[in-house]
């Protein structure tokens, strides 16, 4: 329990230290003389108190605003990077919220019939949006790639057929896995 304990205040002051010239944290730490990352530690948690009681339907705003808020940032930051890396997990994101989105649209009864639904909605997208867990990652391997790879084929692009074409001239043969749809006359 005690590494746990010295973990969250490892974290707690490395917080501290990455926003120490955030100006709205700035002032909230100066107005209440708390940390920067006890006040935030303090709004998410009345954030999710506020999604898990619901009170007047409100959970349902909140847990749709923080499944968009969170992964627009990160995909508006994948839009800046020349990697592929981030963009898997966030496609596969956005494809999880918007079937969730379509699923609460036409069957209300769902949201009856799952306690604390927008709770655990909100836990779940904040799991498969944060590049820090890999949610998505697993989502998509374990149940989208299945059922979406008995459907969904993908086919050669020109380019993958020019690059065996020659790799046939050459004599080194198609790329492993690849048919052409070139074919050599001998």
């Amino acid at each position: 329990m005690s590494d746990f304990s010295s973990s969250f205040q490892t974290q707690m002051k490395s917080f501290d230290s990455k926003y120490s010239n955030n100006r709205v944290l700035q002032q909230l730490e100066e107005k209440t003389n708390l940390p920067k990352s006890y006040i935030t530690v303090a709004l998410a948690a009345l954030y999710l108190i506020l999604i898990f009681v619901n009170v007047g339907g409100i959970g349902e705003i909140l847990s749709n605003f923080s499944g968009f808020v969170v992964p627009a940032y990160y995909s508006l930051v994948a839009i800046r990077t020349t990697t592929s890396k981030d963009d898997t997990q966030l496609l596969t994101y956005w494809i999880v919220f918007a079937f969730l989105s379509v699923v609460e649209f036409w069957s209300k009864a769902i949201l009856y019939l799952v306690p604390f639904y927008w709770f655990v909605k909100t836990v779940f997208l904040l799991y498969i949006a944060l590049p820090q867990t890999g949610g998505a990652v697993i989502v998509y391997n374990n149940v989208i790639a299945p059922v979406s790879d008995r459907y969904i084929t993908v086919s050669e692009t020109k380019s993958d057929e020019i690059k065996d074409a020659v790799n046939d001239a050459a004599g080194k043969g198609p790329t492993p896995g690849k048919t052409s749809g070139f074919s050599l006359h001998h």
